[in-house]
């Protein structure tokens, strides 16, 4: 993990089309921008895990799911 220090304003740099931007600090929270292409999602870590546990319920769901008919 790289850990930097950053004041308002400033900005890192991730590869060379996602930039970071600390837009506000205030207390224990600090607010980000983040740009990036729309090919590539963006989510906060506690929600990009909920997705993910949902899409693997659904695709285990799936796996019991009875087989469909052939000409469906």
């Amino acid at each position: 993990m790289l850990i930097v220090s950053r004041k308002a304003g400033e900005q890192v740099m991730i590869g060379d089309d996602v930039v970071v931007t600390v837009v506000e600090v205030s207390g224990q929270t600090v607010r980000l921008g983040i740009e990036a292409p729309r090919s590539l999602p963006v989510y906060r870590a506690e929600l990009w895990a909920s997705v993910r546990d949902e899409n693997r319920a659904a695709a285990a769901s799936a796996d019991d799911a009875p087989p469909l008919p052939e000409d469906a």
